[in-house]
């Protein structure tokens, strides 16, 4: 059989966790409108029902012009990812011209000496000139191959699956057939916790926020869940909290809501606000919060 990594890479909200969920069939890594909201490599693993492949999708931050050390870290991961990938799925946003972001990209995707293949994404949202243009200039760079998608409807995607699949080398599987992601449940607990707050939340401040999960207990049928939602300055921790707690009760309930539909289980969801003065640029509180260098 044909099996390996396949490593998405593209500018921030370019599409690539809503497409690794569209791929694997169910929700695996969160999405959201806002810029750099995958923070981690999430793998999902995707099986061929005929047992020709397996397909192991590595969702990657979005490539960006780092600000701070978190922002260091997280090209760093990417970067990281390109190197061990075996096939590389390159977005591009349809809605948004190709720029120097891109470019960048580009470059980078051809010195690691990988079979690259361009998914233009938001077919859903894009006019058709808009995916010509983008297609055309994407066509400059001379990559294996080239596939308009859309996550949302599904329109190419059994192409760029197809299109990944055949370039995967021979070798055994690596995960079990049953098994559709390595991320623990601990972690997509508390990155559906963060999702909630989002979009809901304006300028700098969803970078700001972290949630850190620290108990997570079933008993006589109800899962106890207690999280810190961390913030960097004192000014954020009441606007997470908002006016009568009104925000930290609607996100929460959100959250406790989906996770009780994806745990199948009744939820207790616990959240208190905490600040860690700047914690997107201190070494250490990075260290602590599992942001690796």
């Amino acid at each position: 059989m044909r099996c390996g990594l396949v490593t998405l890479v593209g500018r921030p909200n370019v599409g690539k966790s809503t497409l690794v969920n569209r791929l694997v069939g169910r929700k695996i890594t969160i999405t959201s409108k806002r810029p750099q909201t995958t923070r981690s490599i999430v793998r999902g693993v995707v099986n061929d029902p005929a047992g020709d492949w397996q397909m192991v999708l590595v969702d990657t931050p979005g490539l960006h012009r780092p600000r701070n050390e978190l922002g260091t870290r997280l090209n760093r991961l990417v970067h990281g990812s390109l190197a061990e990938s075996d096939v590389i799925c390159f977005l591009v946003d349809a809605t948004q011209p190709i720029g120097p972001g891109d470019r960048l990209i580009a470059r980078r995707v051809r010195e690691v000496d990988r079979p690259v293949v361009l998914a233009v994404t938001k077919l859903d949202a894009a006019a058709r000139e808009q995916v010509l243009a983008q297609l055309t200039a994407a066509g400059e760079w001379d990559l294996a191959a080239y596939v308009p998608i859309s996550s949302i409807t599904g329109r190419g995607i059994p192409e760029l699956q197809q299109e990944l699949s055949s370039r995967l080398p021979e070798g055994p599987a690596l995960f079990p057939v049953d098994m559709d992601t390595d991320q623990p449940e601990a972690f997509l607990v508390g990155e559906i916790i963060r999702e909630k707050f989002l979009d809901r939340l304006h300028e700098e401040l969803p970078h700001s926020l972290h949630v850190s999960l620290h108990e997570m207990e079933e008993e006589e049928g109800l899962l106890r869940i207690a999280a810190d939602l961390l913030v960097e300055r004192q000014s954020q921790k009441g606007i997470v909290i908002g006016k009568g707690g009104s925000m930290l009760e609607h996100a929460g309930s959100q959250a406790r809501e989906e996770l009780e539909r994806l745990l199948g289980t009744k939820v207790h969801l616990a959240l208190q606000v905490k600040v860690e003065p700047d914690w997107q640029r201190r070494p250490t509180s990075l260290d602590r919060l599992g942001f690796h260098r």
